[in-house]
């Protein structure tokens, strides 16, 4: 029996937050991102939204024993939803594949409260450079909506609990690319 996977399109894009060794770059139909606010968090993050003309990249992985409790607990904040006929992969197999979304009503458009954390972006965008390079990092900012939100600079003391340490040239792009954002709001 082959293990189903997971599509990951921000932070788990980035491999360095999380063990999911068996994983590949995959592309998924039908959604997008958005950032977005829910009751669920303080902060801002990323959830997928349903865009029946949008191709999104991001990264599968397998889930060992069809063990979802980690992962679960991990996307507490959203709903596991089946999406094996909507991506495209490499792999000689078709395995069941989920994508996590907040509800349809219960996610909000970013806050001074509940703002867009620097630190989670650029893990996101680190994700997306090791993964895709700075074409994948410009499709990433092109197939992302909610750009408007205001945007907390926590790079120095990181807020984001999986937080990693970007070159110089890495913090350049995110903040180059940050700088041609317009805001987008569906």
């Amino acid at each position: 029996m082959n293990d189903p996977f997971f599509f990951g399109y921000g932070s788990l894009v980035n491999r360095d937050t999380h063990n999911y060794a068996q994983a590949q770059p995959a592309q998924i139909s039908g959604w997008r991102r958005a950032w977005r606010r829910s009751h669920s968090r303080d902060i801002c993050y990323l959830t997928a939204v349903p865009d029946a003309d949008s191709l999104i990249d991001g990264l599968i992985a397998a889930v060992p024993n069809n063990d979802w409790a980690a992962l679960d607990i991990r996307e507490r904040a959203y709903l596991r939803r089946d999406a094996t006929h909507q991506v495209r992969h490499e792999m000689n197999h078709d395995p069941e594949v989920a994508v996590y979304a907040i509800k349809a009503d219960a996610h909000h458009p970013p806050t001074a409260q509940n703002p867009i954390l620097l630190s989670y972006l650029d893990v996101v965008v680190q994700g997306y450079l090791t993964e895709f390079g700075e074409a994948g990092v410009a499709r990433f900012f092109e197939t992302t909506d909610g750009w408007g939100g205001p945007i907390l600079n926590d790079r120095a003391d990181p807020i984001y609990p999986r937080a990693q340490i970007l070159s110089p040239a890495e913090s350049a792009l995110v903040d180059q690319l940050l700088a041609g954002v317009t805001p987008k709001w569906p």
